[in-house]
């Protein structure tokens, strides 16, 4: 390993790099199946088994996510310095510890606190060190190695939302989060130790990402800019009307008169999305500068949203949540290559952590939000048009995200 000085990452054979890359998509796709999409599954039955009311239960689930989100930015700032290899390790025991914990909690305190031990483990398992594993180690090939990873991790709620189903009608919900558990640990905790073995490579040098000399690229300067405050709220509003999708998507459907299983099924469906709207990235990343497609891309979050709040057919509700799984893949991947996009890969890791932090918030908000928002309109139908209008304002704010300025009448690249 070169010195930190150095500008140029150490050459490493692909052969370790192709390692990293299975090791991760294995990982993630494991943790975000255990982790994330077991809840939506299990939170009507663990409701009836325990009277803790749906609302409480979600609650507990976002807390989880909030404390990832406020871990997010110390993890980023570690892994620019130290890589991911033990963290993600330590993540890893950590989780299973938490999902036992869940599995076992005779009281709902208990059950609170195991979630808010998962999101310890999420900070340092789930996208944001992963993301900033690969872009440190691949350079100038990480499009594509985070491309290749979402597209697995992308068939984390294929996989793990029937499977998690399939469980539940053979064992109670407890049970059924033990034997995640086992399976989160015969997974990832192995993989993270072996895969992660290569040496962690010297910060590249200052590239700047946009012609503009007006560019900030001190960590600093960039968190006090106006295009980086612009990109966090237009990214977290985003976030926010996406993912009041995933876990409120199995109620909608049941106020609609379809069952659990069913219900099970057109979520999971949304991973298939995903990947479908993944693959579709980089054809649309040369197709588009950055500016248009992130404006492209945040618009039809908001217009998939309100689609699923108006139809009514079960064969067109599938379609647009096949669509709105494309759309959230997608968004995962302009996410991921934000940073670089706008200010180079110098510091990704700590810019990441700051951008990633107020997105996990959204995110874990939007379960209870979501679900809050449905009771005082009165239905999930009426939460959704709301958050379809969150989402617009989403797209219109994201065109003031890009760094420096361009001739007016134009789109940056």
């Amino acid at each position: 390993m070169v010195s930190a000085l150095t500008s140029e990452p150490v050459p490493r054979p692909h052969g370790g790099l192709r390692r990293v890359l299975v090791t991760l998509c294995v990982t993630e796709t494991t943790s975000w199946g255990v982790l994330y999409y077991a809840f939506p599954v299990l939170g009507v039955r663990i409701s009836a088994d325990t009277g803790w009311s749906l609302t409480r239960l979600t609650a507990a689930f976002s807390l989880g996510l909030v404390v990832s989100a406020v871990l997010g930015i110390g993890v980023g700032r570690w892994l620019d310095r130290h890589g991911p290899r033990w963290l993600m390790t330590f993540g890893s025991v950590l989780a299973v510890l938490a999902t036992v914990g869940v599995a076992l909690a005779p009281t709902f305190a208990w059950f609170v606190t195991a979630w808010a031990v998962a999101g310890v483990a999420m900070s340092a398992v789930l996208y944001p060190p992963a993301f900033a594993a690969l872009t440190r180690w691949f350079g100038e090939a990480r499009v594509r190695a985070l491309t290749v990873l979402t597209l697995a991790a992308g068939l984390a709620s294929t996989i793990f939302a029937p499977l998690t189903a399939g469980l539940a009608a053979r064992l109670d919900w407890r049970t059924t989060y033990l034997v995640l558990a086992v399976l989160l640990a015969v997974v990832t905790v192995p993989a993270h130790v072996w895969g992660l073995r290569l040496p962690w490579p010297a910060r590249p040098a200052h590239r700047p990402a946009t012609a503009s000399s007006r560019v900030p690229h001190a960590p600093r300067q960039v968190l006090r800019s106006r295009a980086f405050r612009t990109l966090v709220v237009s990214f977290g509003l985003a976030t926010l009307t996406s993912y009041v999708v995933v876990v409120n998507l199995v109620p909608l459907l049941g106020e609609r008169g379809i069952g659990a299983s069913t219900a099970a099924v057109v979520l999971s469906v949304g991973g298939v999305g995903q990947v479908i709207g993944r693959l579709g990235y980089a054809p649309l990343a040369r197709r588009l500068g950055v500016r248009a497609r992130t404006l492209v891309v945040l618009a039809t979050v908001a217009l998939s949203t309100g689609l699923l709040g108006v139809l009514t057919w079960l064969p067109a509700l599938v379609a647009v949540a096949v669509l709105a799984g494309m759309v959230r893949g997608i968004v995962t991947l302009l996410q991921a290559t934000a940073v670089t996009d706008r200010w180079g890969a110098h510091h990704y890791g700590t810019l990441s952590g700051v951008l990633a932090a107020p997105l996990t918030f959204t995110t874990a908000v939007a379960p209870f939000l979501g679900a809050a928002l449905a009771v005082a309109l009165g239905s999930y139908a009426a939460m959704l048009a709301v958050m379809a209008a969150v989402g617009l304002g989403a797209a219109a704010l994201s065109l003031g995200s890009l760094p420096g300025s361009r001739p007016a009448g134009t789109l940056e690249r």
